[in-house]
């Protein structure tokens, strides 16, 4: 039998990333790939440990802390010369600084996501110029950067982050078969009426995902439906700002915000409609999710987004912060004059695109073409 590659993949942050190795372990063929992950004090330890080979908590800190950066990656090198992987995985900005850094000199290769590059955040020119900076001093740090999307190999061939033999794209995976036997929630449990249409979204409550615009919406979408209901599954930073402007547009009583669930995918099989709203965007795993579970969508057109959703065709794709346009969509589609069947039945089809299996196959691929 041959030798298992061991990986080392190392994360900081939680959410969209956290996720995304959740499926990429649980699909990892065990007799040819042993990973083990680093990963921060924002992660499920006793999820994790069922699904890697080891798992190592480090506390990091999302953003740049000098005295506990270094801690950090005194730490990781340490592990890295102790545990001698062939293939150490950095996983987004913050990971992949600490990986890169803390591997300098020594003998394994490097892969870094970045899970939606920094610089594509809507931010000052000075930042996204500084992140570009950076991007492209660590490049050469590593073996390979992987990109989630078409969009965001674009982006790193336009900006010149490093040479396009470098880059290797993998789309993001979801967990079809979890999908699939997750039982729905039950609106009388949530409060929400049977008769009730429910516009939802699932994110992170943050400027990146318009929380806002989806409010704003819900104003427009409650004058023309008197029984709309809106349902937020997630939280964040500006949670206490979306609830006030919820309670200004007087649409307490018709709004749930669930905080942050291990079980999104229940929340999205009573969503009549699933928005995604996002400013920018590397992937946008929400969006297989919601085909999988059959969720017509309004999306933005932004970055990866019009990767995944062809107008018309699989969802509505509509400009960022027009909360006008996401509101008559969801009128039509209440309305039927979009065709809900044709979008729900193209979903499903184009959902199988991005199974965790087709996740893990190719980054087993990529592995073994650095480690030979």
């Amino acid at each position: 039998m041959n030798k298992r590659i061991r990986v080392l993949h190392v994360a900081e942050a939680a959410g969209g990333v956290e996720r995304y190795l959740q499926t990429l372990f649980k699909y990892s063929d065990k007799e040819q790939v042993e990973n083990i992950l680093v990963c921060s004090q924002n992660y499920d330890y006793e999820k994790f440990k069922r699904l890697a080979d080891r798992v190592i908590v480090l506390k990091m800190a999302h953003d740049i802390q000098p005295s506990s950066d270094i801690k950090v990656e005194r730490t990781l090198r340490r592990i890295i010369k102790q545990l001698k992987p062939d293939i150490v995985y950095a996983h987004s900005s913050k990971a992949g600084a600490f990986a890169r850094i803390a591997d300098l000199g020594l003998n394994n290769k490097v892969i870094y996501n970045p899970h939606g590059w920094a610089f594509n955040m809507q931010q000052s020119a000075k930042k996204q110029e500084m992140y570009k900076w950076v991007e492209k001093l660590s490049a050469d740090f590593c073996d390979k950067i992987v990109c989630i999307s078409d969009a965001e190999r674009e982006s790193a061939l336009r900006e010149k982050i490093c040479k396009p033999s470098k880059l290797q794209v993998i789309y993001n995976g979801i967990d079809l078969e979890e999908i699939e036997k997750a039982a729905s929630m039950s609106r009388v449990q949530l409060g929400i009426p049977e008769d009730a249409f429910v516009v939802g979204m699932v994110g992170r409550l943050s400027k990146q995902k318009a929380p806002d615009t989806f409010v704003k919406a819900a104003k427009l979408i409650k004058e023309k439906i008197p029984n709309a209901f809106f349902l937020m599954v997630g939280d964040g930073e500006l949670r206490g700002q979306i609830e006030g402007l919820i309670n200004q547009y007087d649409l307490g009583s018709s709004f749930l915000i669930t905080g942050w669930v291990d079980n999104p995918t229940a929340y999205m099989k009573i969503m009549d409609v699933g928005m995604l709203l996002s400013r920018w965007e590397g992937f946008g795993l929400v969006l297989p999710e919601y085909m999988a579970c059959g969720v017509p969508i309004v999306a933005t057109n932004v970055d990866a987004i019009p990767n995944i959703i062809e107008d018309g065709v699989n969802g509505i794709l509509i400009d960022k912060d027009n909360c006008l346009k996401a509101a008559q969509v969801s009128v039509e589609i209440y309305n039927e004059q979009i065709l809900q069947r044709n979008l729900i039945n193209k979903e499903k089809m184009r959902a199988n695109l991005y199974g965790g299996k087709r996740l893990a196959d190719q980054s087993v691929k990529m592995y073994k073409v650095l480690n030979v």
